[in-house]
């Protein structure tokens, strides 16, 4: 494997039976899972190259089991891996021999829902899609929109800083979290924000939305809901160039237009999503946009017409206006399936960097030039609107070399992401994926303060220790 792990501790690999003892106590014996088989659904998350199995697991149902897990593992040097779904990219939720992974998978609970006040108090293993579910028979949904949001959960968006297709208009995470319990390592409960528009002090909840179970294993959330729009139209516009895709949504978003999404397909990604999703996409085109617009029937109308002339500048292959919501549906089956269409055929490792919105020409011609170095194919399926690309690489892991060429090219177009004026995760975060990177995107003092900031929290690195730093070079408390 071309991605370090650190040696476990071997003195806790030693003590592993008198740890799952003590968990035993905790929690019910159904939420402790301590057998090979049993653990080895939890070795790996979504970036499936890379597997270690796990001291044990525990699926603790309340915060109070939280509490005390956490305290007892302070105690006894055990290191934690916190895990929602395990739909992490980046490898976030992988583990170690030394370590335990923490699952908030049975804390699914709706706790309360305040449509006066447009809030939502979940528990933080509640999926992504089903905080949507249960406000809709008000006419309410929960924004961000992750491709994975059947599956992954709140937790997870947390501590990822997860987006989504529609994230250009109602931003990720973080613009939408008003709150969590945070329990910390040694097992104290702490609440951060609420259910209020701005909390006083520092801004505490900023820190923790996107630092990856570094800083506390989060159990309840309180979220922003919104009052959904009157309606919504997606279109699709094919191009005859990357470059001609790219300039246009460099160009929306300049005249002031802000869609509620813009998103990109390359050919190859075409062909593989309509392939599967039987969603009319316009195969013949080298590039395609989905663009939807939402409001009432005339706002629609309006902003379309406006879309339409803009991208009449760019020489477009195509240009479909969805007329029915079974088209609708059908449209954003195709890109909410792109990965999962993309795994159908081949392995592939999945990029996440962000760009300014003017380099996406450049930079989705360079992402072409790298891969076909290295002898691969790329599907290139991203946010186009606020810059967040998504490449997927393909490769075969059954033939030796490739997937270090596929990270070879992915580190490449990291870089190459930070070279344009961007950075190396736009929702994925860096787990163990990018961890080496972040010397590229930040310069040694810059990586020591961040890490002393961790330190406050979690002093001895109990807390997804081989995640997000350089393995060389960490900051001691």
């Amino acid at each position: 494997m071309s991605i370090a792990f650190p040696a476990p501790n071997a003195d806790v690999v030693a003590r592993r039976e008198a740890i799952i003892e003590g968990l035993s106590a905790l929690v019910a014996p159904e939420a402790l899972v301590t057998t090979e088989d049993e653990r080895r659904a939890f070795e790996t998350d979504g970036l499936t190259a890379y597997r270690k199995m796990p001291l044990a697991v525990v699926l603790p149902s309340t915060t109070q089991e939280v509490s005390a897990v956490m305290a007892f593992c302070h105690a006894n040097g055990v290191p934690v891996v916190a895990r929602g779904a395990g739909t992490s990219l980046a490898g976030g939720a992988i583990a170690q021999e030394d370590a335990i992974i923490l699952g908030v998978g049975k804390m699914t609970r709706i706790l309360d829902l305040d449509f006066a006040n447009r809030t939502a108090r979940v528990e933080a293993g509640i999926t992504n899609l089903a905080i949507s579910g249960a406000v809709a028979h008000e006419g309410f949904f929960y924004a961000p929109d992750p491709s994975s949001q059947l599956a992954c959960t709140i937790a997870g968006n947390i501590a990822m800083n997860s987006g989504g297709a529609h994230c250009l208009k109602y931003g990720v995470t973080t613009n939408n979290l008003m709150g969590v319990t945070l329990v910390t390592n040694d097992g104290t409960v702490v609440e951060i924000g609420g259910a209020h528009l701005d909390a006083p002090g520092y801004d505490l909840l900023g820190l923790i939305c996107g630092s990856e179970g570094q800083l506390g294993i989060v159990t309840e959330a309180t979220v922003r809901i919104l009052r959904a729009a009157e309606g919504a139209r997606p279109a699709l516009v094919g191009f005859s160039s990357v470059e001609d895709a790219g300039a246009c949504t460099a160009a929306i978003i300049a005249a002031g237009i802000i869609p509620v999404a813009i998103e990109y397909m390359d050919r190859e990604a075409i062909l593989i999503t309509d392939d599967f999703a039987k969603a009319g996409y316009p195969r013949d085109a080298a590039a395609m946009l989905i663009i939807e617009v939402e409001g009432s029937d005339e706002e629609c109308e309006d902003m379309l017409a406006r879309i339409e002339a803009i991208a009449a500048r760019f020489n477009p292959t195509s240009i479909r206006v969805s007329k029915s919501e079974a088209e609708s549906a059908a449209i954003w089956k195709g890109r909410k399936s792109a990965f999962g269409a993309t795994g159908r055929i081949s392995d592939y490792i999945c990029m996440d960097g962000t760009i300014p919105t003017g380099q996406l020409g450049h930079v989705l011609e360079r992402i072409e030039a790298i891969c076909a170095e290295q002898g691969l194919r790329v599907a290139n399926v991203f946010h186009a609107g606020d810059g967040n690309l998504h490449p997927l690489i393909l490769f075969d892991i059954n033939k030796p070399g490739e997937l270090q060429k596929a990270e070879a090219a992915g580190d490449a177009i990291l870089k190459l992401c930070v070279e344009v004026g961007g950075c190396l995760t736009g929702e994925h975060g860096v787990g163990i994926e990018k961890r080496e990177l972040m010397r590229f995107q930040y310069a040694q003092a810059d990586l020591e303060q961040q890490m002393r900031v961790r330190n406050v929290f979690d002093p001895a690195w109990l807390m997804n220790p081989a995640k997000v730093f350089p393995l060389e070079g960490r900051v001691a408390a």
